[in-house]
């Protein structure tokens, strides 16, 4: 762990942008801590820590129902990313937002010196040696919400049992799924409840508070008649099929909203659909309905865009994992994926229920995309009704936590 450490301090010093990022957010991180704990003396400090904004989504809706209904507690919420933490560093449902100081025993022995939290919520994947073995050793109630847990992690690896000997530092492990709850208790690990996952119930209170957007609004109306395809976090393999299909298909419109929109993703873009596309930020009354496509080059959009599509396609399948499908699938929007979304309960329920396909290459992208367009209705109605039936996690886990 000091190697890793060590590692992203020199990457950081030959001008690794992220890493630098990290660095720099970590010089004052206790100084910060001990002025905030300062002016919260006597108060109950309820720790959440989420890797990136994926994990702080699941987060969420716990720590805004906390807010509302506990103002004797506060609460601190730490980033592990630069990412996450730039984008949620002004979050108003938290009392304190900062990076989680880098996982070495004296750092995490000094931050809980400090915060002197009441409890730790960690979500879905996170499991920091030095922080559970110091939360364990300071009796301090410890979760995991939202966890998944698979044959081939780690801690079930024939030399894997150090490892999984960290998860009995968690005073309970909130699962999602029955299948990681028959795992862990394979293992000997029974302090285990299948909660569900959060994330449902966060999409749901997304789409219930979604407003209209009047640019989006207007190329829809100037495309009268044509299906809308809302293509999320995409990448280069992604928008190649994409393009195809709109040079195929000319009663379609797309609504791209790629995972990266850096100078260099920007380029590819232009080069895969020609030029033949308006910019968000570009777009006026003259030019939205010049182009069948509409890029946006913008970001903290995407879950509301879906309320547009008549069929969705999720990005990041055709590498190391789709993004979230839950997204979509909650305005009831059949939706399209590539092959690998193995990892992800919700990907594999959506197809089980009827309201999602996964497709491998241009010609089951094109076949998958022409049915879920046909079949708007009756997929989207599965996808809708998969979303209700996974409602709940939030009161489950809140009631557990803080209702005892």
């Amino acid at each position: 762990m000091r190697l890793y450490f060590w590692l992203l301090h020199l990457v950081a010093f030959f001008g690794h942008k992220k890493a630098r990022m990290m660095v720099k957010g970590q010089k004052n991180v206790f100084g910060e801590l001990k002025e905030w704990r300062s002016t919260v003396p006597a108060c109950e400090v309820v720790w959440f820590h989420a890797a990136s904004v994926g994990e702080f989504e699941q987060a969420r809706p716990i720590i805004e129902k906390l807010y509302s209904q506990r103002t004797d507690v506060r609460i601190l919420l730490t980033f592990y990313s630069p990412s996450g933490y730039e984008m949620r560093k002004n979050y108003p449902n938290a009392h304190k937002v900062t990076y989680l100081p880098f996982a070495t025993q004296k750092n995490a022995k000094k931050f809980l010196e400090i915060v002197k939290p009441s409890m730790a919520v960690f979500i879905k994947y996170e499991f920091w040696p030095a922080y559970l073995k110091a939360l364990h050793k300071n009796h301090i109630p410890t979760y995991i919400i939202a966890a998944t847990f698979r044959p081939k992690q780690l801690f079930f690896q024939p030399w894997g049992k150090g490892y999984r000997n960290l998860l009995k530092c968690f005073t309970c492990l909130y699962v999602q799924s029955k299948e990681s709850l028959q795992l862990l208790q394979q293992y000997g690990i029974n302090h285990v409840e299948v909660a569900g996952d959060t994330r449902f119930d966060r999409v749901q209170q997304i789409a219930d508070q979604a407003q209209p957007i009047p640019v989006i609004e207007d190329f829809v109306q100037k495309n009268n008649g044509k299906k809308v395809i809302v293509a999320g976090s995409t990448w280069a393999e992604d928008e190649m099929l994409l393009a195809r299909f709109l040079q195929q298909h000319e009663d379609v419109v797309l609504i791209l909203v790629p995972h990266e929109v850096n100078v260099e993703h920007l380029r590819e873009i232009f080069q895969t659909f020609h030029g033949r596309f308006v910019r968000y930020t570009e777009a006026t009354p003259a030019n939205i309905g010049m182009c069948r496509v509409l890029m946006i080059d913008t970001l903290g959009m995407l879950s509301r865009i879906y309320q547009y599509a008549d069929t969705a396609y999720i990005g990041g399948g055709f590498g190391v994992g789709i993004h979230n499908t839950l997204e979509a699938a909650v305005y009831g929007t059949p939706v399209i994926f590539g092959p690998h979304y193995h990892k992800f309960r919700e990907a594999k329920g959506l197809i089980q229920a009827g309201a999602a396909k996964s497709v491998h290459d241009y010609d089951t992208f094109a076949q998958a995309m022409t049915e879920a367009l046909e079949q708007k209705q009756t997929m989207g109605q599965c996808a809708k009704d998969y979303v209700i039936s996974e409602l709940g996690a939030t009161e489950y886990i809140f009631n557990k936590l803080f209702c005892k």
